[in-house]
């Protein structure tokens, strides 16, 4: 279960889980952390209580002031995947992070070992843009896997080419799973206003305050301002550096953009040969109908809709002619 944020994956994935005796998967890279509850949307209540709860697996595992990557991440599916097909249930994977999501359906193996400390401090000076361009000298083809907007994921994959043979690099083991894309579908001005909707929503559960407790626990600013979104702006407001109505603007600017750039992610997906079934406004028994269909191994329709025929704004027709690779400048 993939697609932009505040669509509805996790109560949609959940749903699911429970109709087909199968256990949630989380694939977002904040989820993993413990105490970072509101600003990651972990919606917890999504999942039931008691004895009728769905189960979740890979929350929570590390702490905030921890280091946790992407060769964690892998290891740790693919001990749940094995327990799961053990016990026979159906993994319904739900993440927000496109890079988790294509690492598990292509089952990337990535070379490179745990962080270097070494060698990242030895990266600490440079800026961002010298550090995509090293890697883009290094090891291009590790360039569609990451997202440069992220410094700290420029910086491991540095640290994976550095410890590799590059002759070897972007290829990945072949495919062990073979998945069903489902993800929610809406027009991006729906999305933005639910994106609008949910900030607010998150804002009266408390996230300022869970912020805050954090920062008192001992997490930095600086830290927190690696994990971005909610928590980079959060940390700037509380830690005096802007007003609270800039901190709204700036905050809800940017969860917009990356709303964006996971558009391009997926966009990427279906180029790179995943179908991806979008469900127009979380169709649940749309989705039904097509986890029956494939658990039963009957052939699947052609999505309805792609992703990658849907053009945004008064560029679409420059977008038309050069196809969507300016989507790489988003993500």
């Amino acid at each position: 279960m993939l697609g932009p944020t505040a669509t509805g994956k996790t109560r949609l994935g959940v749903g699911l889980a429970r109709r087909f005796e199968g256990e949630v998967v989380s694939a977002d890279s904040r989820q993993v952390y413990r105490g970072m509850d509101i600003g990651t949307g972990k919606d917890r209540c999504d999942y039931g209580v008691g004895a009728a709860a769905v189960p979740v697996h890979l929350l929570d595992l590390a702490e905030p002031r921890e280091e946790f990557n992407l060769h964690r991440y892998i290891e740790c599916f693919r001990r749940v995947l094995a327990q799961l097909a053990a016990r026979r249930r159906l993994p319904v994977v739900v993440g927000g992070s496109p890079l988790y999501l294509k690492a598990i359906i292509e089952d990337y193996d990535l070379p490179g070992g745990p962080p270097n400390h070494e060698f990242r401090q030895s990266l600490s000076a440079l800026s961002d843009s010298d550090l995509v361009e090293r890697l883009r000298t290094r090891a291009p083809d590790l360039l569609s896997r990451v997202d440069l907007t992220q410094r700290r994921r420029v910086v491991r994959a540095l640290e994976i080419a550095r410890t590799r043979n590059l002759a070897e690099c972007g290829q990945s083991r072949p495919p062990r799973l073979t998945p069903l894309l489902l993800a929610p579908y809406y027009p991006r001005a729906e999305v933005h206003r639910r994106i609008e909707q949910r900030l607010r929503e998150r804002l009266r559960e408390g996230l300022l305050e869970e912020v805050e407790g954090l920062h008192k626990a001992g997490v930095s600013w600086e830290r927190l301002a690696c994990f971005g979104l909610e928590y980079r702006c959060a940390a700037e407001f509380l830690a005096g550096r802007i007003e609270y109505d800039r901190f709204f603007e700036r905050l809800l600017a940017s969860i917009r953009r990356f709303c964006k750039a996971q558009d391009c992610w997926y966009r990427r997906f279906e180029r790179d040969g995943w179908p991806i079934h979008w469900l127009p406004e979380g169709d649940f028994a749309r989705a039904a109908e097509l986890v029956e269909r494939f658990l039963a191994g009957r052939e699947l329709p052609p999505p309805a809709l792609r992703l990658q025929d849907i053009r945004y704004g008064p560029r679409s027709d420059r977008h038309r002619r050069k196809g969507t690779r300016d989507c790489r400048r988003d993500d």
